[in-house]
């Protein structure tokens, strides 16, 4: 069943918990709903009372502009206190980036899992060019969600071109062009990539 919590600035952020057990918090990526969660839900819920929702912008959440990242913390807080005050978090890709940002801020987390959160350690690839996110936006601004997913795919993430266009192809391109808009606050929660060690350093959770 779909539920709702008010964030602190008004947004509403829809969400479904499954499973009777301690909560645990599925905090998504770039393109991503709740819907996404939902093997993931499956293999949790005879354990955790697994809580999938749509990020601010996507599904059926709402939104308030501007965009900031610390009104997506907002929104993380607003579903652990729905959930009974704490939680175990797990964050996946951005969405690892801003459950470690959240947890740094005092989110009050149990248990902190992040997976493939997308630091990029100096040497080992190329950085994408200092106008990057400046033409992400440009083209979401435009209306242009094609060109906003692609120059992600290709610049950020570093797909080939092939298999980009591949993508472009694929049943899922309408779908994830749904959520484009969305783009610029994945890259507004991963900055440059580097690796935040002072924010870091301020997690204390296991």
């Amino acid at each position: 069943m779909t539920e709702t919590v008010q964030s602190a600035d008004g947004t509403t952020i829809a969400y479904e918990r499954t499973g009777d057990g301690p909560p645990l918090l599925l905090v998504g990526g770039a393109f991503s709903t709740r819907r996404g969660a939902d093997p993931l839900v499956a293999l949790l819920a005879p354990h955790l009372g697994a809580i999938a929702f749509d990020r601010r912008g996507r599904g059926d959440s709402t939104d308030t502009p501007p965009y900031a990242v610390e009104r997506e913390i907002d929104d993380l807080r607003a579903l652990v206190d729905a959930a009974g005050g704490h939680a175990f978090v797990y964050g996946h890709s951005s969405g690892a980036v801003l459950s470690l940002l959240a947890t740094a801020h005092g989110l009050p987390v149990t248990k902190l899992a992040v997976y493939e959160p997308p630091f990029m350690i100096p040497g080992t690839r190329e950085l994408p060019t200092p106008d990057y996110a400046a033409r992400v936006q440009a083209a979401v601004d435009a209306g242009d969600g094609a060109l906003a997913a692609t120059t992600f795919f290709t610049e950020a993430v570093q797909m080939p071109g092939p298999v980009v266009e591949m993508m472009q192809h694929s049943p899922m391109w309408p779908g994830m062009l749904e959520l484009a808009h969305t783009i610029p606050y994945d890259n507004a929660i991963v900055g440059d990539g580097s690796i935040p060690t002072d924010q870091l350093a301020a997690i204390t959770v296991p």
